[in-house]
């Protein structure tokens, strides 16, 4: 007679603790992460009550007097808030719109090389302005807009023209910063997009050759459609941040000459929270900003729900 070799049934609860701690190397491997968001983040929101209040730093943020709304009221009264919120959203939105056609458009050429060495050494070559940064790019091109010796105003003069001062014109400022920005991040910001490409199943591309349909037809009717969840998630992170503008970009370009179209929420909450010590006020403009945000990322992530059954939670 046959033993019993049946190996005895272990319960559900069990099995998920034993799953839970064989995996406590890995949540200590996040404790450092999750300690510095912890101290670099969430700690320094207490420091969102100076938006209520009259902060004196003599005083601290326990002491100081409260005035509830009136820093918001003051925002929207202050001269230059409205032009400011206004410069935000030009460049914010026409960044946005020029930053997803210029990397769309180099994920769809660069996916059409087929010759490996020469796509490897493009996409190399567009995607190192990205990790330079705008303290360095800024002198950059200060220096080759510059109205004397710059290089642009050279070639300017050579062919009879009068030299421009670029960073000095509210008409040429804003063009300089879109086309600068484009130039910097079209490269990076398209990887998201060939990954998403060579997703793409090869065969409904032989479907379509079989049917006659040309490398237009097929990009028209195969690869943008299967792209657009992917747009979908890229708007939707891209709003969150829509107020953001690019401090590091315009503070590196700006100067007081183009105030009245270059000047961001970031920058004037700089000028006149840090440097002018009017904390509260500087902190209320930056909440202003989160909240709307928030409230553009949550719209964004419904409209991707709507259009391309996107889903995170």
């Amino acid at each position: 007679m046959g033993m019993n070799t049946a190996v005895p049934a272990v319960p559900a609860k069990k099995k998920k603790f034993t799953r839970q701690k064989g995996s406590w190397g890995l949540y200590l491997m996040l404790l450092p992460a999750v300690v510095l968001t912890a101290i670099f983040v969430y700690v320094p929101m207490s420091g969102l009550l100076m938006a209520f209040q009259d902060y004196k730093p003599s005083l601290g943020i326990s002491k100081s007097p409260w005035v509830g709304l009136d820093q918001f009221k003051f925002l929207f009264e202050y001269p230059d808030s409205m032009q400011v919120i206004w410069n935000t959203l030009e460049i914010s939105f026409l960044k946005l719109a020029i930053g997803m056609f210029s990397t769309l458009a180099f994920a769809l050429l660069i996916n059409e090389v087929k010759h490996k060495f020469l796509r490897t050494s493009v996409q190399t070559f567009v995607f190192l302005p990205h990790f330079i940064s705008w303290v360095v790019l800024g002198g950059i091109f200060i220096q080759l807009l510059n109205p004397e010796y710059g290089l642009v105003n050279q070639l300017l003069k050579a062919l009879g023209h009068e030299p421009v001062f670029f960073l000095g014109s509210n008409h040429w400022f804003v063009p300089i910063v879109l086309f600068t920005d484009a130039w910097k991040e079209f490269g990076y910001g398209s990887i998201i997009y060939l990954a998403a490409l060579v997703g793409i199943n090869p065969a409904l591309y032989e479907a379509a050759q079989l049917d006659g349909a040309n490398k237009l037809k097929q990009m028209l009717n195969i690869t943008l459609p299967s792209l657009i969840p992917t747009i979908c998630v890229m708007l939707t992170i891209s709003l969150g941040g829509v107020l953001n503008a690019g401090f590091d970009q315009i503070f590196n370009l700006y100067n007081p000459l183009v105030y009245e179209s270059g000047d961001i929420i970031d920058t004037f909450v700089f000028r006149i929270g840090l440097i002018g010590g009017n904390f509260s006020f500087g902190t209320a403009i930056g909440l202003f900003k989160s909240v709307v945000g928030l409230i553009l990322i949550l719209g964004g992530y419904r409209l991707a729900y709507k259009v391309a059954g996107y889903k995170i939670f």
